[in-house]
């Protein structure tokens, strides 16, 4: 048994080394490799059928990407402990793998094709979606499946106003462009990616940065592969042709799809028309076709469609709905559409709708995204519908597809980088329900997620819009034509899908997919354009239907306020056992939420109703406050007692109101001044400095009576502490063994201690029912 590897080694541009490896894992398949960077290492594996299914009629890849939980030492938190279904990360990779992939098969190759790609072993510093793409291709590379070429992905961002190839997860985190990039050593073939606003030029920088990496991971895999001494790719079945049949259907319907093409229909009135043309060729061609023939001719005609409108937009500069290259289907736009969510909008554009709507929700609302390598809160949340009745058609209503979370994916994506930062203690749901759809729903999101986010109150600082461009290119001549906000159908028989978003400053998403042989520079500088001005357009029509947020949520929206308080009072607000913050939600019918950051601690205090959230915010300051002698504050009295009161004038801050400081008026008793419960507003006057307890004062907000006199403090009392002349005390003390007979006699003394000295001795004593005297009570 041989299980000695085939590897090779390039470096990535920094000193850090990718190695790729075969020979030794998964060696059934039709071709297997590992690719490693750091402690990362992912395996791919890609097995193809021998012949294709009978009647198969479309080539038939599946790409699947998935992580172990393995892979980082982590045990998956679902009911089952095991990988489920891909997640939507998980989707997302294999969607950037899959449309890399595509274009490189032979036209006619119609064998199934299953490419797996599973990250084994997981490096925190490492993000494995750069590397996947990497992996599958050399995985094909070693193979005998028929690909035309060797292609490879990176992510190129830029850290510090530098372009840097598959940086550390770390690094990434300070980039203001992030873009993953594929291409073969000759075209680019596919870009998705945001930026913080970057222009065209910087976009086109970081493709030709990404371009010149993806060269040096080409090389390497053909390195690989004549290593191994792979030999000719697999001889394939073709499908089976019939080239006069061809000619016959070219001569009768060429000239009726060109009348068709040019009448500017609507999507379904032009579909009609065609299927009309569909039937009239078969009755053209009668009932004894041969059977083998019969699925040629929906080909057939399906081709010579293509064919004719690709050429008469290059020829004629004519598009199916009669528009020029570079214009924007009409506009409706409508903010506030319904009355009870926190924000929505309806956005139409041509024939295609979304009908979008925001909700506002708490830190608790927030969704955990987890990979293998990391565990991550969100606070900003997009969800695509696409509805099968947004196209006419009947299928079955199931979960997302990976079509809706990769669409969703690139409007999050760019809505994002207009939101709020950290210190937007709102969770922000986003949802698009596509209700008509002929081209482009995705850039539809984005423009209405933007105006129900204004709708709602987000604090967008700029509207961002996106539109979608076409390609359509000749071989034979070099033709090409770009197409401003592309119809489905021409994104069907177009070259390129470009979609770019963006604000009136810059660029903030982008996807772009290419069907053909790659694309050059001029081209991509010639779409970037384009899509600019078709981006200002859309803009300026968004501005004046929502020029702005709205300056507060709608009544029905949740408030929110945010408090920042010292680490240090974190516990007095949360209480022992969160007792106290329990009672504040109950009390007040609000929803708190406490963050330690650093050194400071964030509060985020959500009510649907402002006075709730104003009398919790009052109850948390009071909280966290610090007293401040002078000071007036508006007290609760706790409880009465015969020589004052204990009043809170802080929420878990109590202070004693004296019974001489309630009132100008010497008061003998407490009884009937104050009760239980009752608002009383006190002065903080100090704080006793051996005690640390405040000393309040009503009487001092009172009026002062007329005449009256404040007593003066007898000196004698003040100076207690100098009694020197107790020292001749110390004999006496010593002699109270003499006392032992007086000692047995204070019984008889203490029984009569009531009626010889209680209206003497009672007031001094403090007995109950009777007022103390003090100092200045005489």
């Amino acid at each position: 048994m041989n299980l000695t590897p085939t590897s090779v080694k390039f470096d990535i541009g920094d000193g850090r080394i990718v190695t790729i490896e075969t020979g030794k894992l998964a060696r059934q398949a039709d071709g297997a490799v590992t690719v490693r960077l750091g402690n990362a290492i992912l395996l791919a594996t890609v097995v193809a059928s021998k012949e294709p299914k009978p009647g198969q009629s479309f080539f038939p890849l599946t790409v699947d990407y998935n992580e172990k939980f393995a892979s980082a030492g982590r045990i998956p938190g679902s009911f089952f402990k095991r990988e489920g279904r891909l997640s939507d990360y998980e989707v997302l990779i294999s969607r950037l793998i899959d449309r890399a992939l595509r274009p490189l098969f032979p036209d006619d190759y119609l064998c199934e094709v299953q490419v797996l790609v599973t990250l084994v072993s997981s490096d925190n510093e490492v993000m494995p979606d750069a590397l996947a793409c990497l992996a599958a291709s050399a995985a094909l590379a070693v193979s005998d499946v028929p690909i035309q070429e060797i292609i490879s992905e990176v992510r190129v961002a830029r850290i510090d106003g530098q372009y840097v190839i598959n940086p550390n997860r770390t690094d990434l985190a300070r980039a203001d462009m992030d873009f993953i990039i594929g291409a073969t050593e000759k075209n680019i073939m596919m870009v998705e990616g945001e930026s913080k606003e970057c222009s065209e030029e910087d976009m086109i920088g970081a493709i030709e940065a990404a371009h010149a990496a993806i060269r040096v991971q080409v090389k390497a895999q053909e390195e690989l592969r004549a290593l191994i001494n792979a030999g000719p790719k697999r001889e394939y079945t073709k499908p089976y042709s019939n080239e006069e049949l061809n000619a016959k259907i070219t001569g009768f319907a060429k000239d009726k799809i060109l009348t068709v093409a040019k009448s500017a229909l609507s999507k379904h009135e032009r579909s009609d028309a065609f299927s009309a043309i569909g039937k009239e060729l078969v009755e053209f061609l009668g009932e004894e076709l041969p059977d083998e023939d019969k699925p040629l001719v929906g080909k057939y005609l399906h081709d010579l469609e293509k064919e004719v409108i690709r050429n008469m937009i290059l020829d004629q500069k004519v598009r199916l709905d009669g528009r020029a290259l570079d214009q924007v289907r009409p506009l409706a736009m409508e903010t506030d559409y319904l009355p009870s969510p926190h924000g929505s909008a309806l956005f139409t554009r041509g024939e295609t709708q979304s009908l979008t709507t925001v909700t506002l929700g708490t830190p608790e609302d927030e969704l955990l995204i987890e990979s293998a390598a990391t565990s991550n809160y969100v606070k900003f949340i997009l969800h695509y519908n696409f509805p099968p009745f947004s196209t006419g058609e009947v299928k079955p209503m199931r979960g997302p597809g990976r079509r809706e979370v990769g669409h969703g994916n690139l409007a999050m994506r760019s809505l994002r980088i207009m939101m709020p930062g950290a210190d937007y203690a709102y969770t922000v749901r986003v949802v698009s329900d596509i209700l008509e759809s002929n081209g482009s729903s995705s850039m539809a999101t984005v423009c209405a997620g933007s105006l129900a986010l204004m709708d709602a109150g987000v604090p967008l600082p700029k509207h961002v819009s996106g539109v979608a461009m076409g390609l359509i290119s000749r071989s034979t001549d070099g033709a090409w034509a770009v197409l401003t906000d592309i119809l489905g159908d021409e994104d069907h028989l177009g070259d390129m899908d470009f979609k770019v978003t963006g604000t009136r400053d810059g660029i903030c998403g982008i996807q772009m997919d290419i069907k053909v042989d790659g694309l050059s520079m001029d081209v991509m500088r010639s779409a970037l354009e384009q899509a600019r001005k078709g981006r200002l357009h859309i803009l300026d029509a968004m501005y004046e239907a929502q020029p702005a947020f709205r300056p507060e949520p709608k009544p029905q929206a949740p408030r929110m306020e945010k408090l920042i308080i010292d680490r240090e009072y974190i516990g007095a607000v949360i209480g022992p056992g969160g007792k106290v913050i329990q009672e504040i939600q109950r009390e007040t019918g609000t929803t708190i939420n406490i963050e330690e950051v650093g050194e400071k601690g964030e509060v985020s205090i959500f009510s649907t109703q402002k006075e709730n959230l104003d009398k919790a915010l009052t109850w948390i300051k009071g909280i966290v406050a610090v007293p401040e002698v002078g000071e007036v504050y508006e007290s609760t009295v706790k409880s009465i007692m015969p020589y004052g009161a204990f009043v809170e004038f802080l929420p878990g801050k109590q202070g004693l109101l004296h019974i001489s400081e309630v009132s100008w008026k010497r008061l003998e008793t407490m009884e009937g001044v104050l009760s239980e419960g009752e608002k009383v507003k006190v002065k903080l006057t100090g704080t006793d400095p051996k005690t640390g307890k405040f000393k309040l004062s009503r009487r001092v907000l009172m009026p002062k009576p007329e005449g009256y006199v404040e007593r003066e403090e007898r000196e004698d009392r003040g100076e207690r502490g100098d009694r020197g002349d107790r020292g001749d005390r110390g004999p006496r003390r010593d002699d109270r063994g003499d006392r032992g007979p007086r000692r047995d006699d204070r019984g008889p003394r203490r029984d009569d201690r009531g009626g010889d000295r209680g209206g003497d001795r009672g007031p001094r004593n403090g007995q109950e029912g009777q007022p103390m005297k003090f100092d200045d009570q005489e």
